[in-house]
């Protein structure tokens, strides 16, 4: 029998590969109940790109753009490269435009 923290490892790791799935189907998969799925969830989503939403479509989700085991840049260092950036011309502004839309930290896109 797993830990509620290899659990919770285990249902994130899922979820990156996912991207969306229901929390009725988490919870038969882990073998666990609803509400125990939901808990990890939440415990999960205040350091993890993983959120729910309801309704048609809804479920749980993991931040569009995130990949489990990138490296992602600091809002500082985004900012950085950003004025960096701007000192830059031609295709090494281009270069670095998309140095920075790879690495930079997934948002949740108004969701």
């Amino acid at each position: 029998m797993q830990s509620a923290l290899e659990r919770r490892q285990e249902l994130f790791e899922v979820m990156c590969e996912r991207r969306h799935d229901t929390i009725d189907n988490l919870a038969f998969q882990f073998g666990v109940d609803r509400r125990t799925i939901e808990r990890d969830i939440e415990l999960l989503s205040l350091s993890r790109p993983i959120y729910t939403t309801k309704g048609t479509g809804g479920g749980v989700h993991i931040v569009d753009g995130y990949r489990y085991g990138n490296k992602y840049l600091t809002e500082e260092e985004t900012e950085f490269l950003e004025g960096v950036a701007t000192r830059l011309t031609g295709s090494e502004f281009v270069q670095m435009q998309k140095i920075i839309n790879r690495f930079r930290t997934p948002k949740r896109g108004g969701r």
